[in-house]
């Protein structure tokens, strides 16, 4: 029982570490988990929306990341049109996993988790230079 509880209190401290913070956000699982956590709420997916939704969602993210890889030295206008021209193609395949409004919700959702996420993310670096400065 001792054992248990001082795995549960390592754990606790470790989770709480900002430097382990920063590792987890690093390679991206936390704010994985924040989106899949973001969207089901938003979306308010049932078990079996969401059973066929994450599957399509984690390929149209796949093929997002594709265009913006494949075409770095494109200017930002020709990339947003490929990385539109994706989504177009994706809504079909969503309207098959969702009905057509949690769709139209979801396009408007990933647009403000990612506008969140650049406010924390601005947020986090503005006080990580005040920290700097004094």
């Amino acid at each position: 029982m001792k054992k248990i509880i001082l795995l549960l209190i390592a754990f606790v401290c470790f989770a709480a570490n900002p430097m382990a913070q920063n590792l987890r956000q690093k390679d991206g699982n936390t704010v994985e988990a924040l989106k899949i956590g973001y969207f089901t709420k938003k979306l308010d997916l049932t078990p079996e929306e969401a059973q066929k939704f994450w599957p399509v969602y984690n390929q149209y993210i796949a093929e997002v990341r594709q265009v913006r890889q494949q075409n770095r030295d494109l200017d930002e206008i020709s990339i947003e049109e490929k990385i539109i021209a994706v989504r177009k193609k994706y809504k079909t395949e969503f309207e098959k996993a969702l009905p057509a409004e949690k769709v139209n919700s979801f396009f408007k959702a990933e647009k403000d988790f990612n506008l969140v996420l650049r406010k924390e993310l601005q947020d986090r670096n503005e006080r990580r230079q005040k920290g700097v400065e004094r």
